[in-house]
């Protein structure tokens, strides 16, 4: 700075106003500054200095408890990161994110993160990430759990929803099945029934099992005729091929109750498949209503992902927002599920 200084007539402080402040240089010093900078070769002060004398860094870090490419791929994912840019974009906000690995380096790049705050996407009881993400002292929110070290969680109910849509899922059923996310971070794909009690560490998947039990219990219904279909992942492939394993298996369910519409849609591939008509030998339920829930009939539980990523955003960066912790939701009921089922 002080060679572009000297070559340019002026003083160290002028050339610091050219790219700091440029309103309190005359027009006629700061072409003679960066005129004297493009002779020498100086690209300007590095924008790490410039945010460290600021305070801030000026980006927003989203940590994904999954692999980078999940964050592209699966539509609640894109949803929800959607509504943080919206917040980001306006007020010049940068947007890192964060992929997790299940190695012991996660911690150490939460740590060496660049950034203001963190919003960490769902994740489980028992990882180390949410300490790391702590540590740091930063603002932070978690969407949809768990609840750790005081950091505020956004989300919805999920049992309470579970329960809604249950009850329009589970009516006449004989066989209920419900098509899980993952248990835990081993993500073990498994088949159970209600009374084997699994532990479930992510919360968003214990909640809604809880509420789809609420909803088939509370009818008087044995808890051991409901079964759990763990997937290891969240996608359309995935709910095709397990359901379709169930559905010429020994005691096919008549209704399927998947925790997304991704697992939704797979299952109503299976049934097709299979030439099975829906809903009157299987019915089915989703949730979220993504863009292609409505085109499929599919009966879902409405909620805006979108909205949920935006309030974290504001909530990480500690901007205003009077957004209650709990989002809204609503069943819509469509044409997979039994006309005479509860609305």
């Amino acid at each position: 700075m002080r060679e572009v200084a000297r070559a340019a007539g002026v003083s160290p402080m002028t050339v610091s106003y050219a790219y700091s402040q440029p309103g309190r240089v005359s027009a006629e010093a700061a072409a003679k500054v960066h005129a004297a900078a493009r002779q020498l070769g100086y690209p300007g002060p590095h924008p790490a200095a410039r945010s460290l004398r600021r305070g801030r860094v000026g980006t927003l870090g989203v940590v994904l408890g999954e692999r980078l490419s999940y964050a592209f791929d699966d539509p609640q994912a894109a949803r929800f990161l959607a509504g943080v840019s919206d917040v980001c974009a306006p007020v010049g906000v940068g947007l890192t994110l964060v992929p997790i690995t299940g190695a012991p380096s996660d911690a150490e790049r939460v740590a060496q993160a660049a950034v203001d705050g963190f919003v960490v996407w769902t994740t489980s009881d028992d990882d180390p990430v949410l300490d790391a993400v702590a540590d740091t002292g930063l603002p932070a929110v978690v969407h949809a759990g768990p609840h750790k070290r005081g950091m505020p969680v956004i989300g919805i109910d999920d049992r309470a929803a579970a329960a809604a849509i249950g009850q329009v899922a589970f009516a006449q059923a004989r066989r209920p099945l419900v098509l899980s996310f993952p248990l835990d971070r081993g993500r073990t794909r498994q088949l159970l029934t209600g009374d084997e009690a699994p532990e479930i560490r992510f919360p968003v998947t214990r909640h809604r099992w809880e509420g789809f039990r609420d909803a088939w219990t509370r009818t008087g219904h044995p808890v051991a005729r409901l079964r759990l279909a763990v997937c290891p992942v969240n996608h359309i492939t995935e709910g095709e091929r397990f359901a379709g394993e169930l559905l010429r298996g020994a005691e096919p369910p008549d209704i399927i109750a998947a925790m997304s519409d991704e697992l939704a849609l797979g299952a109503l591939r299976a049934a097709a498949a299979l030439g099975l008509r829906v809903p009157d030998e299987l019915a089915v339920t989703g949730w979220d209503d993504r863009d292609t829930a409505a085109p499929a009939g599919l009966t879902t539980l409405a909620q805006s992902l979108r909205e949920q990523g935006a309030h974290c955003a504001r909530v990480a960066l500690r901007l205003p927002t009077q957004a209650p912790a709990q989002h809204e939701w609503h069943v819509r009921v469509r044409t997979t599920t039994r006309p005479d089922a509860p609305a």
